[in-house]
């Protein structure tokens, strides 16, 4: 079967090969201007869903990053607390070994040291009670101060305040001030005033030596527990970078465009598109059939 080749039929061809070139030359100049592999999702389904699941990892991986920094800040504010109280309670420990040497004492001297005494006791309970943007880092998801003036702990068992800084990692960054400070009758603050009564009163504050070194003691091992927390979140923090930089690395390949290869391919399809319109036009002659119609 012999085929008929009219010139409308050549004309119809010549537009689709035209329009063809035309849209992919529209293409590449919208890829060049806008640095992007396509403007919407139907222009590659596949890259666009890849680049929604992308851009849901940046968000969560953005939140852990502020996750991260939040709870550094809280263990950062708690070890500085233990800090300063472990060296409250030191200058108060050696207080007491001046105050035990009654012979050699005294009662204006024994009543310097106490007076001295009684100010670290208000250091320690203000330190006790130290605060992060309002919330008390020692009384875990309680509102208010974490120590009353009576001493008493006001934290509630079991209200940890905990940080997600990692799709499976929730690291505790407050710390429990019972645990640090005791409470109550049983607390550092009921401790030193016992001392400061009883240089007042000339009974022999050695035996409290005892009691000081048990509660430095407790002070240091929660210290030591808060410091591996801020290894862990610091290891976190490592891990969200390198994921930053990494999820970033993968979106840009996904959705953005090799600048050089686009404007070399613009290039190209341009020269192609103009010697497609010449031939056209040298093609595409008019003839006596088309006046005749």
């Amino acid at each position: 079967m012999i085929t008929r080749v009219t010139s409308q039929s050549l004309a119809q061809t010549a537009m689709r090969n035209l329009q063809g070139g035309l849209n992919d030359l529209s293409r590449l100049q919208n890829q060049a201007t806008s640095q992007r592999a396509f403007l919407a999702p139907s222009d590659d389904p596949a890259a666009a869903a890849a680049a929604l699941d992308l851009h849901a990892a940046q968000r969560r991986n953005d939140q852990y990053a502020r996750n991260i920094d939040d709870g550094l800040a809280w263990v950062t504010t708690i070890d500085n607390a233990i800090s300063a109280s472990t060296a409250l309670l030191g200058r108060a420990r050696d207080l007491t070994t001046r105050g035990a040497n009654s012979g050699a004492l005294d009662g204006a001297s024994r009543e310097a040291i106490a007076v001295e005494l009684e100010g670290i006791a208000e250091e320690l309970l203000g330190q006790a009670n130290t605060t992060l943007l309002g919330r008390s880092v020692f009384a875990g998801t309680s509102d208010g101060p974490a120590f009353a003036p009576d001493f008493t702990f006001a934290g509630v068992a079991g209200g940890e305040v905990r940080r997600r800084v990692s799709d499976g990692e929730a690291v505790r960054v407050d710390a429990n001030g019972a645990e640090v400070f005791g409470s109550g009758d049983d607390s550092v603050f009921a401790l030193v005033g016992a001392i400061v009564a009883d240089l007042r009163a000339g009974v022999d504050v050695g035996a409290r030596l005892t009691e000081i070194d048990q509660r430095l003691d407790g002070m240091l091992g929660v210290q030591g527990t808060v410091g591996a927390r801020q290894n862990q979140i610091m290891r976190a923090k490592e891990a969200a970078s390198d994921a930053t930089v990494s999820l970033e690395a993968q979106r840009a390949a996904v959705e953005d465009v090799d600048t050089v290869e686009v404007l070399v391919a613009l290039k190209s399809q341009e020269l192609v598109y103009q010697s497609a319109l010449a031939v056209t036009a040298r093609v595409m002659q008019p003839t006596l059939m088309d006046f005749l119609s």
